[in-house]
This record gives C-alpha cells, sequence and structure tokens, in this order.
C-alpha cells in the first residue's frame, strides 16, 4: 500500500555527502531531504561518506552529530528502511551507530531485487583499482589489527590523526591523474560477472554523476554514478517505472 503523500513506492539512493561542520548549509539540506523526500519513500540507501569522517562510535555524542542521529532514528521510526554502506571516510561506523540511527549497515557489495530489477550497490572505490597506493591504504586501514589499535587510542588523538591523513591525501591527489582516481573499466566488467550482470550497478565515491550503458558478452547493464553533495545534493530515485535523478539544493 502506498504511504500517504507518495505517488507510488520507490526507493532512493545517496552518497558522499561529507557531513561536517564546516559545511552547515549541507548539513541543513540534509536534515531537510530526511524530512521531506525521503519520509515518502520505502527505503533510502546511503553509499558511503556520509561524514567527513567518523572516528569512532564514541563520538556519538557529539553536538555535530545529534541532530543528525536524531533525524535517521525518526525517519526509521516512521517506517522508512535504511541502509548504509561504509565509505572511505567512515568505514568506522559500527553497532552503536546502527542502533542509535535504526541503520541497517550492508555489505560492500550488496545484490538486491527491487521493483522488478536486479541491482547491485557499492561505494564505489574498490573499483579504482588503478590507483594502487589507496588501495593499499585501505586494506591496512580495513584490517582488524590497524582498527582495533587505532580505536584503542583516545578519540581527540584519532581526529588528529585523521584530519593528519586528509591533508596528506589532498595533497597526493594533486598529483595523480584523473584517470587513476576514476573506476577501472574491467573492474567494473568483473564485479558485474561476479553477480551475474544485474541491470543495475549504482555507487558513488569518484563524484562523477553519470549514467554509464554497459553491454558485456551480450548483457545489456547500465552503471549509475552518484553525485557528491558539494554545490548541490544528488539524489536517484527508483521505483517500477525506472529511475531518475532528483536534484537537491543546497
Amino acid at each position: 500500500m502506498n504511504k500517504i503523500g507518495n505517488d507510488q513506492p520507490h526507493s532512493l539512493f545517496i552518497s558522499d555527502l561529507h557531513l561536517c561542520a564546516s559545511r552547515p548549509a549541507v548539513t541543513e539540506a540534509f536534515l531537510n531531504f530526511l524530512k521531506t523526500n525521503a519520509k515518502q519513500a520505502e527505503k533510502l540507501f546511503i553509499l558511503g561518506d556520509l561524514f567527513e569522517y567518523w572516528a569512532g562510535d564514541d563520538d556519538l555524542d557529539n553536538p555535530e552529530h545529534r541532530a543528525i542521529i536524531q533525524a535517521f532514528k525518526h525517519l526509521s521510526s516512521q517506517g522508512v528502511e535504511i541502509y548504509l554502506i561504509h565509505g572511505n571516510r567512515d568505514f568506522l561506523m559500527g553497532e552503536a551507530f546502527s542502533q542509535a540511527t535504526g541503520i541497517t549497515i550492508i555489505n560492500d557489495p550488496s545484490a538486491l531485487v527491487l521493483y522488478g530489477q536486479r541491482l547491485l550497490l557499492s561505494h564505489g572505490d574498490a573499483l579504482c583499482t588503478d590507483d594502487l597506493e589507496y588501495q593499499q591504504f585501505k586494506t591496512m586501514v580495513r584490517s582488524q589489527d590497524w582498527q582495533a589499535n587505532f580505536l584503542g587510542q583516545p578519540l581527540q588523538a584519532r581526529k588528529a590523526q585523521i584530519e593528519a591523513l586528509r591533508r596528506k591525501s589532498e595533497q597526493e591527489k594533486s598529483n595523480k591523474s584523473s584517470a587513476i582516481m576514476d573506476v577501472n573499466q574491467e573492474a567494473v566488467e568483473s564485479l558485474l560477472a561476479d553477480f551475474d550482470y544485474p541491470a543495475l550497478l549504482i555507487h558513488g565515491h569518484t563524484h562523477r554523476p553519470q549514467v554509464h550503458k554497459l553491454s558485456i558478452k551480450g548483457h545489456d547493464c547500465a552503471r549509475i554514478v552518484l553525485g557528491d553533495w558539494y554545490d548541490q545534493g544528488s539524489c536517484l530515485r527508483l521505483d517500477e517505472a525506472g529511475f531518475r535523478n532528483i536534484p537537491i539544493q543546497i
């Protein structure tokens, strides 16, 4: 049954909001999005980098996070299912975050069927295989030993380390070609083959919104890249009629 005020059942997909105190207009726009657009959806999928960074679930009481966490909890209590895939900035979100928000954290990648279509969801950074330096760094910080050691440090020390890593990352990006930081086509085709060629692959990470039509070994697929929330919010809507982009004003 359709929800009141909802034209037909649909789901929404967003990514790369990079919420932080230095960009209050984005946080305000996102909170409004949760009260309006997201409220009408059956499901909301967040495909990574919700926050600029997440230093650990012991930062839940941070005043900068309070309104966002409360808004998620309110939305989930109204029956909207919220799912999240870790991004490269917020992979330390864990069970306490999930409990506080009502968000279900899902694997990267995750396959599902919605409105008769097979989908594959991912943050997208795993597809950027040409950036060897980044992939090595990702392997290190996703290890249980590294995370246990990192989370064992005081919160403020962790935040200082993250800020230093961010500055270093920005410097390194300026020396990398645009192509290296984009997805590798062979990696895309390999992932689609692993999941038996779903109709849609939806991801973020690259901040290069586009719909790429693919034909691989007789299979027609579409790779949809979500945009970031810097100058304008990006949201993908999917229902039985197909998908379309919904611009979000900031």
